[in-house]
């Protein structure tokens, strides 16, 4: 089993000042390393076509090149599971005063809360940024997690992993779901829900 995660919205709280309303963890999972070879060679032949570069992320494509993204990935093998925080709701001071601890906290919860699906998994996070910080962190998952359930924690930069990029792309279509000002807000986590590729959407209390 291969785990895929990546981040929508950040940790801040200065929501009137541009923090985001809702920080969304997701992890995609494959079960089959022929599962992943399709996935990897689908994302990249969409690249070429679309001349994408250096990766896919969901801020930075239009509607249409999103539109072609999932149609084609909708076509693999794969599921996500995801938990969406709405950062008004969290009262911890810890949490809303150590960026470390909360982006720790939330990606903990989100492999701990797996309802039994982590099995002997490796787990891949995108490790551009602070790598001290994904370095430390990668420990406290291996910690945190319930024994047999991740073998490996590893980080590699999301421009050279397609799978990766996937994680921002489900990532990023379901912080886009609960943005109610925008025309297309649900438009392309139905896309995934059809598809049978959301396994779970937990809307952290």
């Amino acid at each position: 089993m291969w785990i895929f995660i990546d981040e929508s919205g950040d940790a801040g709280f200065k929501i009137t000042k541009g923090s985001s309303q809702h920080f969304i963890t997701t992890m995609v999972i494959f079960t089959t390393e022929s599962a992943i070879a399709h996935a990897i060679k689908s994302i990249q032949d969409l690249s070429k076509k679309l001349e994408i570069g250096p990766e896919f992320k969901f801020g930075k494509l239009c509607n249409d090149y999103r539109d072609e993204f999932f149609r084609e990935v909708c076509k693999c093998d794969f599921i996500s599971r995801s938990v969406v925080v709405d950062k008004s709701k969290i009262y911890s001071p810890t949490l809303r005063e150590n960026k470390d601890k909360f982006y720790n906290y939330f990606i903990g919860q989100m492999l701990r809360h797996d309802n039994g699906v982590l099995k002997d998994a490796k787990v891949i996070i995108d490790g551009s940024g602070d790598r001290d910080f994904k370095k430390e962190f990668c420990g406290y998952l291996r910690r945190s997690v319930d024994a047999g359930c991740v073998r490996k924690v590893s980080l590699k930069d999301s421009k050279g992993e397609p799978l990766i990029q996937l994680a921002d792309m489900v990532a990023g279509a379901i912080a886009r779901s609960y943005k109610s000002d925008k025309p297309d807000a649900g438009r392309w986590r139905s896309m995934l829900g059809r598809s049978g590729k959301i396994d779970n959407i937990w809307n952290f209390r």
